[in-house]
């Protein structure tokens, strides 16, 4: 078909327009005076006038195969497209069906984190209980804490879990998923990077990549943060002091001095221990200059507090560098799952001896499971457990995601994975995060999350203040009574309204296992 397509296209269209003389003719002549259509149609050798003679020739069996040329070639050339789309979101895990963007040119959609699809992430999840069964271990919450209850329990023990969650999927706070818009993996509640120094966690967490879990890949992490109008290296180091105060800082030997130079110790002697509140804390650190204009803005955004009204471990959390290091962490092992945290969480619940319900208010069944459940271990807020008392609630902060997704275009939109607005530069956000980064995704398109921090929502961060720890004191001695029963273990941040980075959470719910289920369950070794 395209070679006799050729031959009349050749005959028809190409062979008239080789009358070089009669083009040269045409030129010339509209140098001084423009020829009318007739004049051109008229005109001796015209190759235009050859077409038209030429085309009315034709079959109508030729127009057919001349069109059919047309349309191979238009639809082999949209397959190839949309072959190569797909071979891309599938070998990053996208599902083929990802909605195209509206128009092919560079374009922006705004949106609020609370609109988006969640899938569960696990297939054998559930959104009921089954209530004729009965299990050894309810864990009341599907995140770190209650997963590795569930996961020990049924590989260890050999005990039947019930994993549960009032969220529509597993995971927790790390949950990530597949961007239906733009096929990137993201996570839902912010970014989440995995670092610890601990080598039973380390191993803990890579233990089940034989078995199929995702490998765990090197991510050294690195964030900028957008001060008096320069990004400049987050936590502090070398080149920080030097774009912000005008230094000239060469070496550690020098930072050090510097840091010697300008530091406030915190009273009663010093030291860490000694600092009174986050603001001490900060000013023992850097001083007063880098306090300003980092410190106590960031604070005043994130928490709508001032640091003096803070206990001094909010602020003890942010590293100093003495050196040029960019990274955020100093830990021996950073890395993220290769194809996300959710799909590393779906294969430790993949037990028969586990059942998973997500969806599921733990308080509308309470009833049912304290009798239904041997041990129940709840990680949740923990005044909402003990909301019945009518003591007053501790304070947490949570977080509005505004998510911006920026259709074709090629690379990044930010200069880093993520960037901090720790003053007034960015009043509105705290920081802002494109998970294109994370794993080194392809994609046409980004996603670029900003936060905002708010008292209303779900609760992610404990307030350290005061008022706050004496009141959770309170909460923790009815906790302490209960756990006395053997039938409810508090475990993980809420319940120990506490900050804990992931390796400390996992490394909390390992030893509270072995303290607890472990040192009870556990079968006596046979007489030899």
């Amino acid at each position: 078909v395209i070679f006799v397509c050729q031959q009349h296209l050749n005959s028809v269209f190409m062979q008239p327009l080789r009358n070089r003389s009669y083009l040269r003719q045409t030129l010339n002549h509209s140098n001084h005076d423009t020829p009318t259509s007739n004049t051109m149609g008229s005109a001796p050798n015209n190759p235009f006038a050859q077409i038209r003679s030429n085309m009315s020739t034709l079959k109508p069996h030729t127009y057919a195969l001349i069109g059919a040329m047309v349309m191979f070639v238009v639809m082999t050339a949209h397959s190839m497209n949309s072959l190569n789309s797909s071979i891309h979101r599938e070998t990053m895990g996208a599902p083929s069906f990802i909605r195209s963007a509206n128009t092919c040119k560079y374009h922006v959609e705004t949106s609020d984190s609370l609109t988006n699809d969640l899938p569960s992430g696990f297939e054998k999840s559930s959104n009921t209980i089954d209530k004729s069964k009965t299990y050894d271990i309810c864990t009341v919450g599907a995140g770190l804490s209650g997963t590795v209850f569930a996961e020990r329990s049924a590989n260890m023990l050999g005990m039947t879990s019930l994993v549960l969650d009032n969220r529509p999927h597993i995971g927790g706070n790390c949950y990530d998923f597949i961007d239906q818009k733009t096929g990137i993996l993201r996570n839902q509640y912010g970014a989440h990077l995995f670092h610890t120094s601990i080598q039973r966690v380390w191993d803990y967490v890579n233990s089940f990549e034989a078995a199929g879990a995702p490998a765990w890949v090197r991510w050294d992490h690195e964030v900028v943060g957008l001060v008096d109008g320069q990004l400049v290296p987050i936590p502090v180091n070398i080149n920080t002091v030097n774009r912000l105060l005008g230094t000239s800082i060469q070496s550690e030997d020098e930072m050090k001095a510097w840091l010697a130079s300008v530091q406030i110790p915190c009273p009663n002697g010093g030291g860490d221990d000694n600092c009174e509140n986050a603001e001490q804390m900060a000013q023992s650190r850097v001083g007063v200059g880098l306090y300003e204009k980092i410190f106590r803005q960031y604070t005043l955004k994130q928490w709508a507090k001032e640091p003096k009204d803070l206990d001094a471990l909010v602020t003890a959390r942010i590293p100093v560098r003495s050196t040029f290091d960019p990274r955020y962490f100093s830990d021996k092992y950073q890395a993220l799952p290769s194809k996300g945290y959710t799909a590393w969480f779906a294969h430790l619940l993949d037990n028969p001896k586990i059942d998973v319900a997500v969806n599921v208010d733990f308080f509308e069944h309470k009833e049912h499971l304290e009798k239904a459940c041997g041990t129940i271990v709840y990680t949740g807020p923990i005044d909402r457990y003990f909301e019945q008392t009518g003591m007053e609630k501790l304070e947490y902060r949570s977080i509005k995601f505004t998510e911006e997704r920026h259709y074709n275009t090629n690379g990044y939109i930010l200069p880093k994975s993520v960037v901090n607005y720790p003053g007034m530069d960015v009043p509105d956000f705290t920081r802002a995060i494109e998970y294109k980064y994370f794993l080194e995704q392809k994609s046409p398109h980004t996603i670029v999350v900003k936060e905002t921090s708010s008292d209303v929502g779900d609760p992610y961060y404990p307030v350290p203040n005061d008022r706050n720890q004496e009141l959770f004191a309170k909460y923790r001695q009815l906790a302490d009574e209960l756990e006395k029963s053997g039938k409810v273990i508090f475990a993980g941040r809420l319940a120990n309204y506490k900050y804990f980075n992931m390796d400390q959470a996992l490394d909390n719910a390992l030893t509270l296992w072995e303290d607890t289920i472990m040192k009870t369950h556990q079968q006596p070794p046979t007489p030899q």
